[in-house]
């Protein structure tokens, strides 16, 4: 029989956990406070990166004036397949896991009122677009034998026996979805200046677990400790508005800007809190809402229309606010001081190209977006098993790099695109701090005792690798 195991216990976690599930400041960047929801495969094989160029049902998510440069109706729908791959390397040691989704990416239409010739409002245009995004994200991390703690345990003959208990592996996954439905209102004046305004309602739903595994060295029976207030059920719905602006210069140059207001969300949470009774471990399962504001966004554009077969767009969009929590007592409080602290306004710069060649299209993009937090130090297990300071390089979420490129066929009334692009992000991965409690084992006894506070973390380096590919049928009318 196992003894109390809280000896497990190392150094602090330090103050950027704040006793904090990590997992909430990660899911405040990457879910809740992206602009990426997918969309038609042109807009995604320009690298997201149309938005002095407008003309896309994806592109007005990015500047809604692009509403105003649609001179005909349009509706197109986009099949999205997304694959997702980590790698998290511990110590020299790896894992690889690797998944594919396919679903509805995009969706969407719009309507083009022609209003004659004699107002200078040459189109008024009425728009909306749906898309969606796959949240799935698996990370198993390998185990090491240099993390272990002394044990004791009863035999079947009552005797005394000494052990270690060892660290053999850790796994994080999240599934889910999140979507955005714009609606967008958008007129062009005189073919020179347009104008757009739109209201984004945005959903995200997933599930997410976090447990490691510990191991008894001799005996080879193992348990599994699950995170504090996982596994957990979040949905959330949010809300925000844009107005945007693009004019030419001339024929050959056009520049944008678009303002994003914050997005309001409201979050609610299903989760799992564990509790030490005299016979082992119980829990309870708990509701809880928070309210979440992420950052207001400025997008600056311009783009090149070298001749009818040639244009290029940059787009560079900051964030120009921090995310902040209501304060509903002290954990919201913690979490706005970190991001106070340690969140950095978000920067993001995207190019984009298309060649035409008689009904052909040829595509290309670049995006480069910056990590959202700053490097800092935590307590962590080093390679020998000894605690200490650890500086980690781009936490939680790590810059993004973003190849893209894309082939389409205009058949005038109806129009065909495909789109490709690789993600690339590499980020420092802490896990293993925090309270765990027992909730599933392989042999030996569950006792009083058997949640731990873990206080130093374990940081592997995970490599993501997203590839999606989308194809996209359109008709205009």
């Amino acid at each position: 029989m196992l003894k109390r195991i809280s000896a497990v216990a190392f150094l602090s976690l330090g103050a950027m956990y704040y006793a904090q599930d990590a997992s909430v400041i990660k899911n405040t960047a990457e879910i809740y406070s992206s602009s990426d929801f997918g969309g038609t495969a042109k807009f995604n094989s320009m690298a997201g990166s149309m938005g002095a160029l407008g003309g896309d049902l994806s592109a007005i998510t990015i500047n809604p004036a692009g509403t105003g440069v649609f001179i005909s109706g349009d509706v197109a729908a986009t099949l999205s397949v997304q694959n997702n791959k980590n790698n998290s390397n511990l110590f020299g040691s790896s894992f690889e896991s690797s998944y594919t989704n396919t679903n509805l990416g995009q969706i969407g239409g719009v309507v083009s009122f022609d209003t004659g010739n004699t107002s200078p409002w040459k189109f008024v245009n009425l728009a909306f677009n749906y898309s969606t995004k796959n949240l799935e994200n698996y990370v198993q991390t390998p185990g090491n034998s240099n993390i272990s703690t002394d044990v004791q345990y009863t035999d079947s003959g009552n005797n005394t026996i000494d052990d270690k208990l060892v660290y053999t592996g850790h796994a994080y996954d999240r599934t889910g979805t999140a979507s955005n439905l714009n609606v967008s209102l958008g007129g062009n004046y005189e073919n020179k200046i347009y104008l757009g305004a739109g209201l984004n309602f945005k959903s995200a739903d997933f599930d997410q677990s976090d447990f490691f595994q510990l191991q008894l060295q001799n005996l080879g029976e193992s348990a599994y400790y699950q995170k504090q207030y996982t596994p957990y059920r979040e949905s959330s719905n949010g809300f925000s508005a844009s107005v945007g602006i693009i004019g030419k210069i001339n024929n050959n140059i056009r520049l944008g800007v678009a303002v994003e207001s914050p997005t309001f969300w409201n979050l609610t949470r299903t989760y799992t809190e564990y509790s030490n009774y005299s016979n082992g471990i119980d829990y309870d399962i708990y509701d809880e809402t928070r309210k979440l504001t992420t950052p207001m966004k400025l997008t600056l554009s311009g783009a090149v229309v070298a001749s009818k077969n040639f244009a290029i767009n940059v787009d560079y969009t900051l964030g120009v606010t921090k995310p902040k929590y209501k304060v509903e007592g002290t954990p919201e409080k913690q979490l706005n001081d970190y991001f106070s602290s340690d969140y950095k306004n978000t920067s993001d710069l995207r190019v984009g190209a298309e060649y035409r060649v008689a009904g052909f299209r040829l595509r290309g993009g670049y995006g480069l977006e910056a990590s959202p937090f700053s490097d800092s130090s935590i307590k962590a297990i080093n390679s020998n098993g000894v605690s200490g300071s650890y500086g980690l390089n781009s936490p939680f979420v790590g810059k993004r790099e973003t190849l893209a490129g894309g082939l389409g066929y205009d058949f005038k009334a109806f129009y065909i695109d495909a789109g490709i692009q690789s993600i690339t992000s590499t980020y420092d991965n802490p896990f293993f701090g925090g309270d765990y409690a027992v909730t599933t084992n392989d042999g030996y006894s569950v006792t009083n005792g058997d949640s731990i506070t873990n206080e130093a973390s374990i940081v592997s380096k995970v490599k993501n690798t997203k590839t999606n590919f989308f194809l996209t049928v359109g008709w205009k009318f």
